[in-house]
């Protein structure tokens, strides 16, 4: 039996392996330029990112060969740093930075200065962990036009200079939006603290080693994010659907994207991080991700894995070539058609299909902002084959996306999908989603403030207890009496002074959950806030007033038959109560509907 001091004993060795953050130090990076260019040492070893960015397991990250990973953003990746360090992994920490497109105001000193103390406060949580590689400075802050607003620049390079100080022992970077506009002559201009550019790009990659010496660049670059053409390079057919490659011809772009604007820019390119090591609802369900939802790798992984270690994969993804629509991809409501397709597997196994029709993801696809998955249709898929597929149309008109999803016995994927248009006069798809498991990429922005807001706390993440998926909206009020709202708008921070807003026909109800903290909690809602007298009104207006709430959560709905909602720009707002105590309230899965039986 253990005596007492055996057990203490036992218990710090405990702590001591699960806390190994707090014995660790530094490894210092160092960025040094010698006779045949820029390079990057760790631990004073050269070291050249193979990296990556995304949320899949990186235990296959690093079983794939790979040696880095890239974060966005710093919030509470001390588990992440952990886990990368024992795999062996190195992190790029991105620190987020605003966007003028979600409502940050660069020219707003208290945004600006708020920015850079949770910026500080990020370095000096993790600088001393011995995962750090470098810190990202923003993610395509400086927006997708010229890109050289001097306030943003300013603001950057203010950062990366209190990074330097407080840890020089991690080199600084920022990324960019490609390298067109004034984007590095703007760093050339006003980033004496950073170190490094860091740059996004799809379809252009391959030539960004010439364009970026041809620019008047002198710092070394990453390539921090890479893959297959975004859907704003491609070809566009009549109705303006993007034409999406394959998996198959995808894994092609990411090998050329490799060896052209990475390994072929030596003493310039420091490495770089493929974009997406996981999956993501963006443009389509299959654009950009190198895994599926259910963890599958398609070719992408095969060929970084590949370019990475030097071995191919034991066994690789199937490969398909783009669907065939026998006949016309426009059709007549109802209509059937058929689709066929060609598959083949590297090692001639059997394969399984799964074929889903999808209406086609609609509003201004920018950034990737979130996107909410969207819906199978039900009953749409005829007749299944690997050869092609029998579908029937459905009868609401519009664009929609044929999608064909392939498996091999060993767990790996190839997609392939067509656009599809049903004729007649399309309305907006429904549901139409004013929130849905976070702020960013939502039509309409929570910018409007009212009220006592000074006295409101708004979170757009809250993970306790959401409706559906998870995150919801958290309201907190801690004025007493009086009241507060917030509306969703578009554009950011319209009160009827300019154009926008969106054409929701369609729908003939708004819904949305909400729940109190203890029940008994007052609030409004409503569709639609701008009146006639600014130049650019709601097209219609619509609300239902003094809703009591419940602990539960509880489905309500703003009927809206016979409201005009060709143009809302106020796509939701809500009022809360005060009382003597704070008065907390929770929304989630927000949205426009059509009725069954409409």
């Amino acid at each position: 039996m253990f005596s007492r001091i055996h057990r203490l004993v036992l218990l710090l060795l405990v702590v001591m392996l699960c806390n190994t953050n707090a014995l660790a130090e530094a490894i210092p990076v160092e960025l040094k330029k010698t006779d045949k260019g820029w390079q990057l040492l760790r631990d004073g070893k050269p070291y050249f990112i193979r990296g990556a960015g995304g949320s899949a397991s990186m235990q296959k990250l690093a079983a794939a060969g790979a040696n880095s990973l890239r974060t966005w953003g710093s919030d509470d990746i001390g588990d992440l740093l952990d886990e990368a360090h024992a795999l062996g992994l190195s992190v790029t920490v991105g620190i987020w930075l605003g966007h003028e497109r979600h409502g940050f105001d660069y020219n707003d000193e208290a945004q600006v200065k708020a920015q850079l103390e949770s910026a500080r406060k990020a370095v000096m949580r993790y600088k001393d962990h011995p995962a750090v590689l470098l810190w990202g400075v923003g993610n395509e802050m400086e927006g997708f036009d010229s890109g050289d607003n001097p306030a943003i620049w300013k603001a950057v390079n203010d950062i990366a200079s209190m990074i330097k100080e407080l840890d020089p022992a991690h080199p600084t970077m920022t990324i960019t939006a490609e390298i067109g506009g004034g984007r590095i002559s703007s760093i050339e201009k006003y980033g004496s603290a950073i170190d490094i550019h860091g740059i996004n790009a799809y379809g252009g990659s391959p030539s960004i080693p010439e364009r970026y010496r041809a620019a008047g660049a002198t710092k070394p670059y990453i390539l921090t994010e890479f893959g297959p053409p975004g859907e704003w390079e491609v070809a566009k057919n009549d109705w303006d659907a993007a034409y999406e490659l394959t998996s198959t011809e995808k894994a092609q772009r990411y090998r050329e994207s490799y060896q052209q604007a990475v390994l072929g820019a030596p003493g310039v390119a420091l490495g770089s991080y493929v974009f997406i090591w996981g999956y993501k609802m963006e443009a389509t369900a299959t654009w950009f991700g190198m895994f599926l939802p259910d963890g599958s790798p398609l070719a992408a992984v095969d060929v970084m894995t590949e370019l990475w270690s030097g071995h191919p994969r034991k066994n690789l993804a199937p490969a398909v070539k783009p669907l065939i629509v026998k006949g016309d991809s426009q059709v007549d409501p109802g209509s059937e058609l058929q689709v066929a397709s060609e598959i083949k597997d590297a090692e001639a196994g059997e394969v399984k299909v799964r074929w889903v029709l999808r209406r086609e993801q609609q509003g201004e696809q920018i950034g990737g902002d979130y996107r909410a998955m969207l819906p199978d249709i039900e009953d749409a898929i005829i007749e299944s084959r690997s050869d092609g597929v029998l579908v029937r149309m459905p009868e609401e008109p519009g664009s929609y996306r044929l999608f064909l999803y392939v498996y091999d016995d060993a767990g790996n994927a190839a997609t392939a999908n067509v656009p599809l248009l049903v004729k007649g006069e399309a309305r907006t798809a429904m549901p139409f989603l004013v929130y849905e498991d976070g702020f960013d990429g939502m039509p309409w922005a929570p910018s409007g403030w009212m009220g006592s807001y000074q006295e409101l706390q708004l979170d757009g993440d809250h993970s306790d207890n959401p409706h559906r998926g998870n995150t919801c909206i958290k309201m907190r009020y801690q004025g007493k009496f009086g009241w507060v709202g917030v509306a969703w708008q578009h554009p950011s921070n319209n009160w009827g002074d300019t154009e926008g807003g969106f054409d929701v026909s369609s729908a003939t109800a708004l819904e949305f959950w909400a729940r109190g903290e203890w029940g008994a909690e007052h609030i409004s809602a409503g569709v639609g806030l701008i009146g006639k007298d600014k130049p650019y009104p709601d097209s219609g207006l619509a609300t239902i007033d003094d809703i009591v709430l419940e602990k539960e959560w509880k489905r309500y709905v703003i009927p809206l038959d016979g409201i005009d909602l060709s143009s809302i720009k106020t796509g939701f707002y809500i009022s809360v109560k005060g009382r003597q105590t704070s008065v907390t309230v929770y929304l989630d899965s927000i949205r426009f509907i059509r009725q069954s039986g409409e």
